[in-house]
């Protein structure tokens, strides 16, 4: 038994010494039905925040005015460590306040039976009532597979809203009337289709034409939860059908009519014998690794972003002439309006930037081949580029120089300790400036096709190079 399992099923029964009604509610119900590890624990009970506070000391009130609080699982043989202002988010997102995903992994979730009274914003709740009531607190749940609860004693499920048909006729389907769940929470409609790629399943019809007739309403929700949403789509390893769901639901115009741009934007079939832009960006979505690291995932689905703005019809073929300038200002703009982190928007833009490089790769100078190869994180730039392949023409020749290139090439020849410096040039007359770049950048590349291999060469080849006026 896990630890967190372990320390849920330890909440539940102490809840219930104290006569409390207490259950594992949600996500982990549904897993364990699945026989997949759950990502984590949540307990559902009748007990008010403040009974449940009482009887756990070490109880973070997260989102108590909604009936949650987290308890910190306890590390081995030592009580609970408090979790610092910087792993407890004080905002809401969907009728429960959230800790960070770190602080989540290592707490346990316990949330109040509850019903919800309304929601004018679309985003959270108005007020909460709390209930001793599990059947309501199920009702007010998203989809029937997660309105499940389970006695961690006995394994006993109970399940007032019918999600174990569900699970079994493996259907995604909202709690009650869809309309009503997706107007309470927009965010929902991105869920719904993210469940159905992630388990393979079909989303029932009448929350399918709900999420198609509301998803318009998805610009309600903020751009940074369904950043997140859509992350998660892209690195769960079914990123393929989850955009395609999107497309279908109408919600990827909404969230990303960049990507929706594609659909129909013919690319030259001697090259791309797979089809259109967004044919080729769905099925290179498909040879995603998994896990993935977001940076890729986004660099991977953005990576053409500039061709349909680029589209020609040249007499000799197809072309997207600036399409990669293009795709990088595009990109950043997607990265801006979904408040990406400025280092992950710096990855996602160099993927992009420097996809089409390789084609390049075998006539490259030493110099330029070499600072090619040590690009920072150069490892998703080259596994872009096998998707990139994969997902077209299938050559992989490039790749596979490429890779020839990395394990040939020692480290100290990659990245040599460099011959002269700034000091260097001052000591021998030059006055400090942009020139001191490009000085030092000709002496790099010099040493980097082997030209140059001691600091006398280099001041000499600096002298003759740039001579003093």
């Amino acid at each position: 038994m896990s630890p967190a399992r372990e320390f849920a099923a330890h909440i539940v029964r102490t809840l219930r010494a104290r006569g409390h009604r207490a259950y594992f509610a949600g996500g982990c119900v549904r897993d364990f039905l699945l026989n997949r590890p759950p990502a984590d624990y949540d307990v559902a009970t009748s007990a008010t925040p403040q009974q449940v506070m009482e009887i756990f000391p070490q109880t973070y009130a997260v989102g108590a005015q909604f009936g949650v609080v987290l308890v910190p699982i306890p590390k081995k043989d030592e009580a609970p460590e408090p979790l610092t202002p910087s792993e407890v988010s004080q905002d809401d997102t969907s009728g429960s306040a959230l800790a960070s995903e770190a602080a989540r992994a290592h707490a346990i979730e316990v949330a109040t039976f509850r019903t919800d009274v309304s929601y004018s914003d679309g985003r959270h709740p108005d007020a909460v009532r709390f209930s001793l009531d599990p059947r309501e607190d199920a009702e007010r749940r998203d989809f029937t597979i997660n309105g499940l609860f389970l006695d961690p004693e006995t394994n006993e499920v109970l399940d007032f809203v019918g999600g174990q048909n569900d699970l079994k006729a493996q259907i995604i389907r909202a709690i009650g009337d869809p309309e009503r769940r997706f107007g309470e929470d927009k965010l929902r409609m991105l869920r719904a289709v993210r469940f159905a790629a992630r388990f393979g399943y079909a989303i029932d019809p009448a929350t399918f034409a709900s999420i198609q007739k509301l998803a318009p309403q998805i610009s309600q929700v903020s751009h940074e939860r369904v950043r997140d949403e859509l992350t998660k789509m892209l690195t769960e390893g079914h990123a393929r059908d989850a955009f395609f769901l999107l497309d279908e639901s109408g919600l990827l115009r909404e969230v990303l009519p960049e990507i929706s741009a594609m659909h129909g934007v013919e690319q030259p079939p001697q090259y791309h014998p797979e089809g259109d832009v967004f044919v080729h960006t769905l099925l290179l979505l498909d040879f995603l690794p998994h896990p993935c690291p977001l940076t890729l995932a986004w660099g991977a689905l953005l990576h053409d972003v500039g061709k349909p703005a680029t589209f020609r019809v040249a007499p000799d073929r197809i072309r997207f002439d600036g399409h990669v300038e293009v795709g990088v200002r595009i990109g950043e703009q997607i990265c801006r309006r979904l408040r990406f982190s400025k280092d992950d928007t710096e990855q996602i833009l160099a993927l992009i930037d420097n996809h089409m490089r390789f084609a390049d790769i075998p006539r490259m100078k030493e110099s330029t081949l070499k600072r090619f190869l040590r690009m920072p994180r150069f490892d998703e730039h080259l596994e872009l580029h096998r998707l990139d392949c994969s997902a077209s023409h299938r050559n992989l020749s490039l790749y596979d120089f490429a890779r020839e290139q990395l394990a040939s090439i020692p480290a100290e020849k990659m990245r040599p300790t460099p011959l002269v410096t700034g000091d260097d040039l001052i000591a021998n007359g030059y006055a400090p400036g942009p020139v001191f770049k490009e000085i030092l950048s000709r002496v790099e590349d010099a040493q980097l096709e082997g030209r140059l291999d001691s600091r006398e060469q280099a001041l000499d080849f600096v002298r003759e190079s740039f001579p003093h006026s």
